[in-house]
Order: structure tokens, then C-alpha cells, then sequence
């Protein structure tokens, strides 16, 4: 489950083996969006290919947060951080481009099981403008194993 700005509010363990635990985060790295851009390692788990849409995505979300929340917002106080500290935000930002959407099938690299093409649907909560997340994988797939395996180290590390 993630607000507006990509903070996460809970994770299942499966989510935690698959991302990371991104419950750990504080101040404006709370942000997925703010990471993307400020932080490298934010974009380990994700293909290599998908990075400039990413970066797309990331930039177009918080202006359209900016937008609906306006200048006073923490979504302006980000946008205020990123592009004071970083050139790859500010050309982003400088498209002016809103309603990027994320794409359906996410494609994740993952340091003990590799690739994996996941779909994901997003159950939004307008009224409280946060999202939950589910991923999942087309049975007998490839990626269907890995995220099984993945469930099962994710439980091993849980104990």
C-alpha cells in the first residue's frame, strides 16, 4: 500500500523479498519518486531498458501531485528538493509532461531470481489518494516459479 507520493505505508513479506523493505525510509527518501532520482540503488531491481520511462513516469507523477496539491504541498517541497539537486529531474521536469501512466506488466531484475515480467494492478483509494498494489505472474510462467521461490525466501528470512 503507497500514497500518492510513493511512500510505502505496508508491505506483505512477498513484497519485501520482491522490492525490498520500503517501509524503512524517512524524510523525502519516504518518496519511490524522490529515490528514483537521488538515490542508485533505487533503480537496481528495475530492467535497464524500462529507466527512461521510469524517469518519464516519476517526473510527469509529481506534477500532476503539484498540480492537484499545490505549491504549498509536501509533492512541491520534492519537486523543489529534485530540481535544486539534480539535472536528470530537471530535464524530466522541464517536458512538462503529466499523466505518464505506469505501465500494466512491470519487469523487475531481482538479485537472487533474476528477470521477472510481472502485471501489476493498482486498487486506488481516491479519498485517501493511496494505492495498493498487487503484482502477479502468469501461472506456469517462468517468472510464476520465481515469485513462488520468492515467497518462500521471503518467508525464510521472516524467521
Amino acid at each position: 500500500m503507497v500514497t500518492e507520493l510513493g511512500e510505502t505505508l505496508r508491505q506483505t513479506p512477498l513484497g519485501v523479498a520482491l522490492t525490498g523493505d520500503t517501509t524503512r525510509f524517512t524524510g523525502p527518501a519516504r518518496s519511490s519518486g524522490y529515490r528514483w532520482f537521488t538515490d542508485p540503488t533505487a533503480r537496481d531491481r528495475y530492467a535497464p531498458e524500462e529507466h527512461p520511462f521510469l524517469t518519464r513516469m516519476y517526473a510527469s507523477g509529481l506534477r500532476q501531485i503539484v498540480t492537484l496539491r499545490g505549491p504549498d504541498s509536501q509533492a512541491a517541497h520534492l519537486a523543489g528538493l529534485l530540481l535544486d539537486s539534480n539535472e536528470e529531474f530537471r530535464q524530466a521536469w522541464d517536458a512538462y509532461e503529466i499523466g505518464v501512466r505506469p505501465h500494466d506488466v512491470k519487469h523487475f531484475v531481482h538479485p537472487q531470481v533474476g528477470a521477472l515480467e510481472l502485471t501489476c494492478q493498482r486498487l486506488v483509494d481516491p479519498g485517501q489518494a493511496h494505492s495498493l498494489m498487487v503484482y502477479t505472474a502468469i501461472p506456469g510462467s517462468e517468472s510464476h516459479d520465481k515469485l513462488h521461490l520468492l515467497s518462500v525466501i521471503g518467508a525464510q528470512s521472516l524467521s
